[in-house]
């Protein structure tokens, strides 16, 4: 019988979640371990005083076992809040200048990950198989070498990994890039990604091979619950809303790499370049606040809300408001059909690692009237979806062409782009993602070495 698979992420997710909230991650992971026993550990995202000594917390629902630990405060800051989102994300990002880098922090970022690791292994048998996620537990495969643990340990980076050039401002960049030699296998979401890892290393003379694993959803439940939704009442309030014009959509965290201000700029250029949609469009972009505690965030959602107070002085009609801006979050099973009511999605960060909210709008389509893609060029989802009218997001004039092009766009042409886009969506599946890393990690030959360095 297969060994037991150990899902190692930042956050677990919550036991109770049913397919409508699942994301890409949790789908694909669950599909993936089938019936086999599982583990899937984290951090709780609840902040203690102080540690004394550590309690695990498990909830079991037929094979996953949760469980979570708590962080001290002062680690939550190192750790989450300072070294993985104000160093790492930028850095990723491709935003370098942002980075609010301290000594204290990236020694943080290594003492959590040992201290999960000490978690971790005293629940682990030599027949388990390891799967660590994304970039606040880079260094966890080093820390749970450093406690003899020496069965199978893969590792997957969800956000994008940038060129030497770039990822070279980080202090320590080759220290960190060594603690990868602790997998047996390193997954990347693109072949982009896999390059400027592999070069990377390469640079630092540490020898290292990586895999490209596009990460997709669950075409066939996200379809089903976007024909459902076309009967709730809340989709209907919205048909009623929208009537009469076309409706042009976005959907993102309030976040500096998504490119909402370019997104604005180049709506902008769309109604003044382009007169004749006046009042026949509207565009909803819905962003949920994400660290509102955080100065560059509060001051990125000023620069938002100024953005669409002057698209709309300057362009709406008593009985027209060219743009609707929404902050609070919006339930993710209302998405589906939200989706599926757009003739036009907008979606054009100015970087990411796949962004699963294009790959969800394309399935949320109906076959017989589906709507078109705007698509920045500069997320991974662009390398797969190569039918969507693609977009450099940094051009406004770009922006307002390809807006112009979609609303305008024949159905002949909307229906040929679809199919193309949808047989990518529906082949390329969450569940396929987890099973092709799986299958791969469990073809390597484990990665154990003893060495003074595999301590943190």
């Amino acid at each position: 019988m297969a060994g037991r698979i150990i899902i190692a992420s930042n956050r677990v997710p919550n036991p109770l979640q049913g397919k409508q909230e699942a994301g890409g991650l949790v789908v694909g992971v669950r599909e993936a371990i089938g019936d086999r026993e599982c583990i899937w550990f984290g951090w709780s995202g609840k902040q203690i005083g102080t540690l004394g000594t550590p309690q695990l917390k498990e909830t079991r629902v037929g094979n996953i076992a949760y469980i979570t630990v708590d962080l001290t405060v002062q680690r939550y800051r190192g750790f989450y809040a300072g070294f993985s989102n104000e160093i790492l994300w930028p850095l990723c990002h491709y935003r370098p200048n942002l980075m609010d880098y301290s000594r204290s922090d990236w020694h943080s970022y290594l003492d959590v990950n040992s201290f999960f690791a000490r978690q971790l292994a005293p629940l682990l048998r030599p027949d388990d198989t390891i799967w660590v996620h994304d970039y606040h537990l880079i260094p966890l495969g080093k820390a749970l070498r450093a406690q003899n643990i020496q069965c199978k340990i893969g590792f997957f980076l969800h956000i994008p990994f940038p060129p030497w050039g770039i990822f070279n401002n980080l202090p320590n960049a080759d220290v960190l890039l060594q603690t990868f030699q602790a997998y047996d296998l390193v997954g990347m979401q693109t072949m982009r990604d896999t390059t400027n890892f592999v070069l990377a290393c390469r640079n630092c003379r540490i020898p290292m091979h990586a895999q490209a694993f596009p990460i997709g959803i669950d075409c066939e439940e996200f379809s089903k619950q976007a024909a459902t939704g076309e009967d709730s009442e809340e989709f209907q309030q919205l048909e009623k809303s929208f009537k009469g014009l076309s409706l042009i959509v976005g959907v993102d965290r309030l976040d500096y790499s998504k490119g909402l201000l370019e997104r604005f700029r180049g709506y902008e250029a769309f109604l003044r370049r382009y007169p004749e949609h006046r009042r026949k469009v509207s565009f909803l972009q819905i962003a949920p606040i994400s660290r509102g505690d955080v100065q560059r965030y509060q001051s990125l959602r000023r620069s938002l809300e100024e953005a669409v107070g002057n698209i709309n002085g300057m362009y709406a009609e008593m009985d027209w408001t060219p743009i609707r801006y929404m902050t609070r979050t919006v339930a993710r099973s209302a998405l589906p059909a939200l989706y599926r009511l757009a003739d036009v999605a907008l979606i054009t960060p100015l970087r990411d690692g796949m962004n699963l909210v294009a790959k969800e709008f394309i399935a949320a389509q109906d076959s017989e009237n589906p709507g078109a893609l705007v698509l920045s060029r500069l997320v991974g989802a662009a390398l797969e979806l190569k039918s969507a009218l693609l977009v450099n997001p940094h051009d406004p004039d770009e922006i307002a062409d390809a807006l112009n092009q979609a609303v305008l766009m024949s159905i002949a042409e909307r229906k040929s782009r679809w199919q193309a886009l949808y047989q990518n969506v529906s082949s390329n599946t969450a569940a396929a993602w987890g099973k092709r890393f799986l299958e791969a990690l469990s073809k390597e030959k484990t990665n154990f070495y003893e060495s003074e360095e595999n301590s943190l």
